[in-house]
C-alpha cells in the first residue's frame, strides 16, 4: 500500500455498480444521499431490519415523551425514496459471504453487491449483570428498544436507571414526563465525571435533582433480582441496599455493534478497522458512522467516535469518494452537542475532565446555576484549546474559526459577541463574562460597543 491511499482498493468504477449499505441511520443515509447527487447509474440500496424509513435516533424519545409522533421523526417523506431512486429493503443481514460478495437475509432473497457500505450503528453495553436478561431489563437505542420501553413501564411504579452519561439522562426525562418516580445510578462522583470538568458535572447534577430525580452518585448496580416470574423487582447495589422497581434502564454507553462481521475476514477490532478513507482490509468494502475504529485516528480525535455529527461527515465524505478520487478524512475540531433536561450543552475542541499545566481555564457561571462558560487554553501560547457552554446557545461556525485558525483567547473574548445565537446572551451575559475573565487575568479586554464609545469620545476631544 503506498503512503496515503486507502487500504481496501476503490476498484469498481464502472456505471453499474450495485453499491449496498447495511444501515439506515445518519452515517448509512447520509452517504446514500450524497452518492445518489454524485452518481446518477449506479444502483444503491439501503438495508435495514430496524425500520424501513430513517428516522432521527436523536427524537426516539420525544415519541415516548409524546411530543411526536414517530412519522414526526423521519426528515423525508415515504415518495423520498423512490424519487431518488434509493432502494429500501427492511430485513435483518444474517451473513455476509465477501468472498461472492453477496448477503444472506432473514427473509429476503440473497442480495449481491459490486460495494458494500456497512453502517452497523451501535448497541447498548451489558457487562453481566445477574438479572440482566430478566423482562423489564433494557438499554435504550434502537426504535425496537423505544417499543419495548413502552410496554416494560406500562404499571411502572419505580425505575432505576443505570449510568450518568447522555442516554441516562434522556431516559430518566423520559420517565419523569409519565410520572414514574427515577432513581439514577452513577458510579462516579458527579455526573458524568468522566467527561465534564467539576464545576460543569456539579451544575448538572443539580438540575437533575431539581427535577426530583433521585441522583445517587458513587453508586454501583451488583445485580437485579427476579420477582418469580423472570421480571424485575429491584436492583441491588454495591453498597448493599435493595431498591424496589419494575423497570431497570441499563445506559452505561454503547458499543460499536460488529457481531455480524466479528468471525469473519474482516479486520475488527473494539469496531470495524478502517483507514481515513473508510476502507476495511478487504477491496471495496468500507465502513462509517459508530461502528467504525480508526486505525490511525485524526489529530485530538478517538479511536471509535459515536456521535450523530461524525455519522454524517462519515457518510458525507464516503459518498465523495465512491464516486470522485478519493480524499482522506478530516473532520477538523471536535464538537458535540446535547441536552440534560433544560439544560442545553455545546462543546468544541478538547475539554477534558482534568488538565495540566501549561494548559489552564477560564470558567463563568450565572447567578442562576444554570448557565455557564468554559476556555481551555494554554497558558503560555494563549491559543484556544476547548470551549464548553451549558444554558447558552453559541455559534458553531465562530468556535470552530477559532479553533482552527490558532486563536488566542484573548482574541476569542473580545469577538465573542459574534459566537452570539440567543439575544439574552449579548445584552444579558458579554459583559458579565468579560469582566471576570478581565479581574482573573488582570486583562482589560473591551467589548465592541465600549471601544466604539472610547472611539467617539476621543473623536470629539471628551
Amino acid at each position: 500500500m503506498k503512503e496515503g491511499k486507502p487500504i481496501g482498493a476503490f476498484c469498481i468504477r464502472s456505471k453499474t455498480r450495485r453499491v449496498v449499505i447495511i444501515g439506515n441511520g445518519i452515517s448509512g443515509v447520509t452517504c446514500a444521499r450524497h452518492l445518489r447527487k454524485r452518481d446518477s447509474s449506479s444502483h444503491i440500496t439501503i438495508v435495514s431490519g430496524e425500520t424501513k424509513h430513517f428516522f432521527s435516533r436523536t427524537a426516539l424519545m420525544y415519541v415516548y415523551m409524546g411530543h411526536m409522533k414517530y412519522e414526526n421523526i423521519k426528515p423525508y417523506e415515504d415518495w423520498f425514496w423512490q424519487k431518488n431512486r434509493l432502494e429500501l429493503v427492511q430485513d435483518w443481514v444474517t451473513h455476509i459471504d465477501f468472498d461472492k460478495k453477496e448477503l444472506q437475509m432473514k427473509g429476503q432473497p440473497l442480495l449481491k453487491y459490486d460495494i458494500l457500505v456497512l453502517a452497523l450503528g451501535s448497541k447498548s453495553n451489558m457487562f453481566g449483570w445477574p438479572g440482566q436478561e430478566l423482562k423489564g431489563v433494557q438499554g435504550l437505542y434502537s426504535y425496537q428498544d423505544l417499543q419495548s420501553m413502552e410496554i416494560n413501564t406500562k404499571g411502572c411504579q419505580r425505575a432505576v436507571v443505570v449510568g450518568g452519561g447522555l442516554i441516562g439522562i434522556e431516559m430518566a426525562e423520559m420517565l419523569c414526563s409519565r410520572h414514574i418516580p427515577v432513581t439514577l445510578l452513577v458510579r462516579e462522583q458527579e455526573f458524568w465525571g468522566n467527561i465534564l470538568p467539576l464545576e460543569e458535572a456539579r451544575l448538572v447534577g443539580h438540575h437533575i435533582r431539581e427535577h426530583h430525580i433521585d441522583l445517587r452518585l458513587g453508586e454501583e448496580l451488583d445485580r437485579i433480582l427476579d420477582d418469580g416470574n423472570r421480571s424485575v423487582k429491584a436492583v441491588v447495589t454495591k453498597a448493599g441496599e435493595e431498591i424496589p422497581c419494575q423497570f431497570v434502564g441499563l445506559t452505561v454507553g454503547v458499543s460499536p455493534n460488529i457481531d455480524l462481521v466479528r468471525d469473519t475476514q474482516l479486520e475488527v477490532n473494539k469496531g470495524v478497522l478502517v483507514d481515513e478513507f473508510f476502507a476495511t482490509n478487504i477491496p471495496n468494502v468500507f465502513a462509517i458512522g459508530d461502528c467504525v475504529e480508526y486505525r490511525t485516528p485524526p489529530p485530538l480525535r478517538r479511536p471509535v467516535e459515536q456521535v450523530w455529527y461524525t455519522g454524517r461527515m462519515h457518510g458525507e465524505t464516503l459518498a465523495h469518494n465512491l464516486a470522485h478520487e478519493p480524499v482522506p478524512y478530516k473532520p477538523g475540531p471536535w464538537f458535540n452537542s446535547a441536552k440534560f433536561l433544560d439544560i442545553e450543552y455545546q462543546t468544541y475542541g478538547q475539554v477534558p475532565s482534568k488538565w495540566e499545566e501549561p494548559v489552564t481555564s477560564f470558567y463563568w457561571e450565572h447567578a442562576d446555576g444554570r448557565k455557564c462558560l468554559r476556555l481551555l487554553f494554554d497558558k503560555q501560547t494563549r491559543k484556544l484549546q476547548g470551549v464548553n457552554a451549558f444554558g447558552m446557545r453559541l455559534r458553531h461556525d465562530f468556535f470552530d474559526a477559532c479553533l482552527r485558525q490558532n486563536g488566542t483567547v484573548e482574541e476569542v473574548m473580545e469577538q465573542l459577541h459574534q459566537a452570539n445565537f440567543d439575544p439574552e446572551f449579548y445584552d444579558r451575559h458579554y459583559a458579565e463574562i468579560l469582566q471576570k475573565f478581565n479581574r482573573q487575568f488582570g486583562t482589560n479586554l473591551q467589548s465592541p460597543e465600549k471601544k466604539k464609545k472610547k472611539g467617539l469620545l476621543a473623536l470629539f476631544g471628551l
